[in-house]
């Protein structure tokens, strides 16, 4: 199953791309031999000034079919093993593709959020939308680690 990192702005050089990265390398890796990759990563901008809703509609046409799941503060708050556990089943009832969607500053548009199969919460604090790619890729790599049954996850 194909991963699509679907975010808007771009992440420039420095030690947050360094860690993005890092860390989708280490999922393509780990998750080649579990049918989990590769994670393709696509940046939308809103030129036209049309806010969360402007932003949403590019998100929408950068989305593959397939499970997709936002990030949001609202979101459902998983461990580490239950979002392996989630990649797994979405794999294994045949999925090719599922989509992970990070919103601007100013969040995820409604409208797509109630859309998608999943709304994911980093924890009740407001992240910035940069950092959350931070996150995100280190936990694909820990859900990869987890369903691999690799060490580097410590329960």
């Amino acid at each position: 199953m194909r991963l699509h990192l679907c975010a808007v702005g771009r992440l420039r050089a420095g030690p947050e791309r360094a860690l993005v990265d890092d860390y989708l390398a280490r999922f393509d890796r780990t998750g080649r031999t579990l049918g989990l990759g590769p994670v393709t990563v696509t940046e939308v901008e809103d030129r036209k000034g049309g806010g969360m809703a402007g932003e949403a509609g590019l998100l929408r046409r950068a989305l593959p079919r397939g499970p997709v799941c936002t990030l949001d503060e609202r979101g459902r708050t998983l461990s580490s093993p239950d979002l392996a556990d989630t990649l797994a089943r979405w794999r294994d009832d045949g999925a090719q593709d599922a989509a992970f969607v990070i919103g601007g500053a100013d969040g995820i548009d409604p409208a797509l959020r109630d859309e998608a199969d999943l709304s994911l919460s980093l924890g009740p604090m407001v992240w910035p939308h940069m950092l959350v790619r931070v996150m995100l890729s280190e936990q694909l790599y820990r859900a990869a680690s987890i369903l691999a049954g690799a060490p580097y996850h410590r329960a």
